[in-house]
């Protein structure tokens, strides 16, 4: 945890009774836990769609996963092709908190798996943010939805 005001929040959540970490005191001053449902609803009702966490946590996973490629850069045979491939995968699944498979299935674009394996990945990440952009997108996250665009 790098932002201490996010970590005096999660301590004060955890200082409350009961076992979940996010919790609240409703109107009635009954503790109550935040489940999924109230994320979701919650970001559906500020995003005006059908949005959900898991949307949040597939596009991180997609990110980290270029990131990841690019580091690894190219490979001569498929076989070590396919090893660095795994070993991204198993940095995301880390990065995310699931196991191997689960990233790779639900949490990670096969585009960028795909353009990986056929040697068709390119992944620029540009330094600094174009003159006059409004992008609120991170370099690594622009560059990696023009990959999924292009």
């Amino acid at each position: 945890m790098r932002d201490r005001r996010v970590a005096k929040i999660i301590r004060a959540c955890q200082e409350l009774p009961g076992q979940d970490l996010l919790q609240y005191f409703d109107e009635d001053k009954a503790l109550r836990a935040v489940s999924s449902d109230d994320v979701n609803d919650y970001l559906r009702s500020i995003a005006g769609y059908g949005v959900t966490a898991k949307d949040f946590r597939t596009w991180a996973g997609t990110v980290l996963m270029a990131r990841f490629l690019k580091e690894a850069g190219a490979f001569d045979t498929v076989k070590q092709t396919k090893r660095a491939l795994r070993a991204a995968i198993g940095r995301v699944a880390a990065a995310i908190g699931n196991t191997p498979a689960v990233c790779r299935k639900s949490y990670i674009h096969p585009a960028v798996i795909s353009a990986y394996l056929d040697r068709k990945f390119v992944l620029e990440i540009a330094t600094e943010t174009a003159a006059g952009s409004a992008s609120s997108l991170r370099p690594e996250e622009a560059a990696t939805l023009a990959l999924l665009r292009g």
